[in-house]
């Protein structure tokens, strides 16, 4: 190993993995307006000064944070349809709204967005992934001609989401099946009739 290189596994991945978790749980306990560092090091046994040095603010863990999720976030499926390829990213997106840590989370990162721009860039960065990585079921029903040409697959897969987010974060209502199922049908329904066409 040369100097300068860090072993995959080693202690800076496994104090990044410590940190990371420590600050999830303070920001499911505590959200992003009591997110501390000399917590966040307390919580994961490490020295406040390694959690100072390497991540500097509550923004920056969050940012890191977001971006741990994006690298550990479940692939897409592929059900060959895209109906059934929308209706899993929908319900993916539900079951980790209304999961009892998850939720939690995510209103906490999007509240740290709405207060810092470093939060922000890496929440924007978190779902371009994620958009990037489901966009290619639209595409396929391209090919399938089950959606017009010209559509455009980042905007379907954003209107899937978009529904449950407004319920998790505006109106309050139930975060289930039924709406991610809504959801989906809704995205398809609109991207047939032409609503995305770029």
């Amino acid at each position: 190993m040369t100097i300068g290189t860090i072993r995959p596994g080693g202690r800076t991945a496994r104090v990044r993995a410590a940190v990371l978790s420590a600050a999830a749980d303070a920001l499911v306990e505590h959200g992003f307006d009591r997110l501390d560092l000399a917590d966040v090091a307390r919580r994961a046994v490490v020295g406040k000064t390694t959690v100072y040095r390497r991540w500097g603010s509550a923004a920056g863990l969050v940012a890191d944070l977001l971006e741990d999720m994006a690298e550990q976030s479940s692939p897409r499926t592929d059900a060959g349809s895209l109906i059934e390829d929308l209706r899993a990213n929908a319900r993916l997106v539900q079951r980790t709204l209304s999961d009892a840590r998850q939720g939690p989370l995510f209103r906490a990162v999007i509240v740290a967005a709405t207060c810092d721009s470093r939060a922000a860039e890496a929440l924007h960065r978190f779902y371009a992934v994620r958009i990037a990585e489901w966009a290619p079921c639209v595409e396929q029903a391209l090919q399938r001609r089950e959606v017009p040409a010209g559509t455009d697959a980042a905007e379907v897969i954003r209107s899937v989401s978009a529904p449950l987010y407004y319920r998790m974060l505006i109106s309050g209502d139930a975060v289930d099946e039924a709406a991610a199922d809504r959801a989906a049908e809704a995205a398809v329904a609109a991207a047939r009739a032409g609503a995305y066409l770029s």
